[in-house]
Formats: C-alpha cells, sequence, structure tokens
C-alpha cells in the first residue's frame, strides 16, 4: 500500500461528507482547525471500519495512521485515533500525539478510541493528569473513566493519588477538566461500597457530592 496515495484518496473523499453546517457550529463552539470538512464521528468509525478491512497488516494501518496525524485536519487526526493499532503504539509516540492535539474534542476522541486500550493506559494516564495543562489532564482523566467501567482498581497508593489530582482538578479554570474529573470519581466509587465511601468522604472534606 502507497501511504501517501491513501492519505490523497481518504482527504479527497473527505469532500463528499462535507457538512458546513456541522463545520460551521463547531466553529462557533471554538472548534477552530485548520481544515475541518465537518464529518460526522458515525461516519468516520465507518471510514475507519472499511479501511480496516482493505489493509492486510498492522505495521500497514500503523504507517497509515501516523501519516494521517500529521495531517492538520480534523477528520485525518480523528481517523488516525480508529485506526492506530494500540499494542502498537508507543509510549513516545501517545506523548507527542498529546502535545500535538489541537481540540478537546480531538483528545476525547482519542482517549475513547485508542488510548483507554494502550497496555500502558493506567500508566500514562496517570502521567498526563499530573501535567499542568488542561488536554492531557482531560484524556488522563477520560482514560481513568474506561478503566473503572472495566473493573480495573488501584493499588492504595495509587487511589491517593489519583483522589488527590482529581480533587485538584475539580478547582479547575478548564469545565472540561471539571466535569472529565468528577466523571471519573464516579466511576471509581461504583467499583464497590470501600471505593464509594473513599470518594465521598474526599469529596465532603473539599465541599462536594458524589
Amino acid at each position: 500500500m502507497d501511504i501517501n496515495n491513501k492519505v490523497k484518496e481518504i482527504k479527497q473523499s473527505f469532500r463528499q461528507m462535507m457538512d458546513g453546517a456541522t463545520a460551521q457550529s463547531m466553529r462557533d463552539k471554538g472548534l477552530n482547525y485548520h481544515l475541518n470538512w465537518g464529518a460526522t464521528l458515525p461516519r468516520l468509525r465507518e471510514m475507519a471500519d472499511e479501511i480496516k478491512l482493505s489493509v492486510d497488516t498492522e505495521d500497514a494501518l500503523y504507517d497509515l495512521a501516523i501519516a494521517l496525524w500529521k495531517e492538520n485536519v480534523r477528520e485525518c487526526k480523528i481517523l488516525a485515533t480508529m485506526l492506530m493499532p494500540p499494542e502498537k503504539m508507543l509510549s513516545e509516540v501517545a506523548d507527542i500525539w498529546m502535545e500535538q492535539t489541537p481540540t478537546v474534542e480531538v483528545a476525547e476522541q482519542a482517549a475513547f478510541n485508542l488510548y483507554q486500550r494502550l497496555p500502558f493506559a493506567a500508566e500514562k494516564a496517570f502521567l498526563w493528569i499530573s501535567l499542568p495543562d488542561d488536554l492531557p489532564q482531560l484524556c488522563g482523566y477520560h482514560i481513568l473513566s474506561r478503566l473503572f467501567m472495566r473493573q480495573q482498581d488501584l493499588n492504595e497508593r495509587g487511589i491517593n493519588e489519583f483522589i488527590d489530582q482529581a480533587l485538584t482538578a475539580l478547582s479547575s479554570s478548564s469545565l472540561s477538566v471539571q466535569k472529565a474529573a468528577f466523571a471519573a470519581l464516579q466511576h471509581f466509587a461504583d467499583l464497590s461500597l470501600m471505593h464509594r465511601r473513599l470518594a465521598e468522604s474526599a469529596l465532603r472534606s473539599h465541599g462536594f457530592q458524589l
């Protein structure tokens, strides 16, 4: 497969999906991309499934995802998160993608489509929630939410670190980070009665309620 030609073909197909109203709505909400065709997420998922059927190997999928991510186009970046094989992605590549993430939407899609499935997902989540920038924190809390929903627990040190960071995030200037941290606390509380009591006690001590 010629990666450059495949990327060109994919970009040309976005023109057929163009939704000016959706793209304008995104701009109105502050989601500014160099190029945004306004393609819906369900359509991008369908496209990702079609591409996976047409590409022979995971190595080729990896190369295609890397090439798509380099494009400063909303649809290319989201599609890259849908195509990247989680077991192939290196930790340092995940960090590079995180640094290059342009918007909340791409951050959320990357967390849901890819980062939560990485072999080192929890490790990356804890690193990112400790960073000062909003988008890594957002990704980190979304990853932890998904891990908790799959009944993945933390050791005592991890629990303490998570609760401390989440409580700090609830006072973030970013509403998206606040919501992601609170959602993670809710999913943590659903793990067991003990987890719920820990979360409720910590939140009460800071004037919050679960």
